[in-house]
C-alpha cells in the first residue's frame, strides 16, 4: 500500500529515503571503525610486502627492503623511524574507501535479502542465500571503491620507500589520484580490481553472512534478544571467519596494487592475480599467503565489533529497523 504524498513528507528522512539513509549510516559506522583500527591495517600491509620474492627480478634485495619482522616489531619500527602519527598514513583514502565500500555492500546485501531472495515471514533466511548475497554485495561495494583502495595501499607504503632511500611518489591523497589517473588513465584507478573483488567476496561471505546468520540464530533459538550482547557475539564470529577467508586474497591484492608499473600502467612484477599467487607460493611458500594474518585478525575483529555496534546503534537512533 503506497503512502500518500502529503503523509510521505511528514515521515522521517530515514523512512522516506531508506537506501540512501542506510548508505550514509553504514559509512558513518565504517569511519568510526576505520579510525579506531587503522594502525593495524597499516602494519598488516607492511607485513604482506616483506620478503616479496618477485622483487628479485628487478634487482632489488628483498632482505634490504624488509627491516622489520613480525607484527610488534613492524609497528614499533614505524613509530620509531617514521613517527607515531604515521601509523595513520593513508587513513584519508581509507575513509573514502569505506564510505563507498561499506555503503555499497550494506545497501546491496539488504536489497538482495529483502527484495530479491526474500526473507521468510518468520525471519528465517537460508544460509546459501546469505552466502550468495554476501559475496555479491562484496563484489559491488569493492568494485565501486577500488580507486580509493588503490591509493590507500600505495600511500601506506610511502614511509617504507622513504626509509629505503627512494623518492616519494605522492604529495598527498589528491595528488595520488591525479598521478595514477595521468599515468594509467581511468583503467589505472582499477588496477588490482580482480583480486580486490575476489577478496571482498570472500571477506563479505565471512563478515556479512556470519554476522547475519549468527545474529538471527541467537535471536530465534536462544534467550538472547536483539541487543548489544547479541551484536557483540555475532561480530566477533564474523571477524574471525572474514580473516580466515580473506587474508590470502588480501596479500595478492596488496602486492598487485603496490607493484611498480611501466609508462603504460602495466605491472612489472605480476601479469595477473593468478601469476602473483603462483610466484608467492613458489618463491615464499604457501604460508606466505597468510602473511599479516595475526594483524589482519586482530584488526578485523575489533573493526567488525566497532562497525556493527555503531551501525546497529545509529540505525536505532535514526529510526531504521535493526539489521
Amino acid at each position: 500500500m503506497s503512502v500518500p504524498e502529503d503523509e510521505k513528507r511528514l515521515l522521517p528522512l530515514a523512512q522516506r529515503w531508506p537506501r540512501a539513509s542506510k548508505f550514509l549510516l553504514s559509512g558513518c559506522a565504517a569511519t568510526v571503525a576505520e579510525l579506531a583500527t587503522f594502525p593495524l591495517d597499516l602494519t598488516k600491509t607492511r607485513l604482506q610486502m616483506q620478503g616479496e620474492a618477485a622483487l628479485a627480478r628487478l634487482g632489488e634485495s628483498t632482505r634490504e627492503s624488509t627491516p622489520y619482522r613480525g607484527m610488534v616489531r613492524t609497528a614499533r619500527g614505524i613509530v620509531q623511524e617514521e613517527g607515531f602519527l604515521k601509523l595513520w598514513r593513508g587513513v584519508t583514502p581509507a575513509i573514502y574507501r569505506h564510505v563507498v565500500y561499506s555503503g555499497g555492500r550494506m545497501v546491496t546485501y539488504e536489497y538482495l535479502r529483502e527484495v530479491v531472495f526474500l526473507k521468510s515471514e518468520d525471519k528465517q533466511y537460508p544460509l546459501w542465500k546469505s552466502v550468495l548475497g554476501g559475496m555479491i554485495a562484496g563484489v559491488v561495494g569493492q568494485f565501486l571503491a577500488n580507486p580509493t583502495d588503490l591509493v590507500k595501499v600505495q600511500m601506506q607504503m610511502e614511509g617504507k620507500r622513504k626509509l629505503e632511500g627512494k623518492p616519494p611518489r605522492f604529495r598527498g591523497v589528491h595528488h595520488a589520484f591525479a598521478k595514477i589517473l595521468a599515468e594509467g588513465g581511468i583503467r589505472g584507478l582499477w588496477a588490482g580490481w580482480v583480486p580486490n573483488i575476489q577478496r571482498a567476496a570472500l571477506v563479505n561471505m565471512g563478515d556479512l553472512t556470519t554476522y547475519d546468520t549468527v545474529k538471527h540464530y541467537l535471536v530465534l533459538n536462544t534467550a538472547l534478544e536483539d541487543n548489544i550482547m547479541t551484536h557483540s557475539l555475532s561480530s566477533l564470529c564474523s571477524g574471525l571467519v572474514a580473516s580466515i577467508l580473506g587474508t590470502p586474497a588480501d596479500v595478492i591484492k596488496s602486492r598487485i596494487m603496490n607493484q611498480p608499473r611501466d609508462k603504460q600502467g602495466r605491472g612489472l612484477l605480476y601479469k595477473s592475480s593468478t601469476d602473483c599467487l603462483i610466484q608467492a607460493v613458489q618463491g615464499e611458500g604457501f604460508m606466505s599467503l597468510y602473511k599479516g594474518f595475526l594483524t589482519s585478525w586482530l584488526r578485523m575483529t575489533p573493526w567488525s565489533l566497532v562497525f556493527w555496534l555503531t551501525y546497529e546503534k545509529i540505525r536505532e537512533m535514526s529510526g531504521v529497523s535493526p539489521f
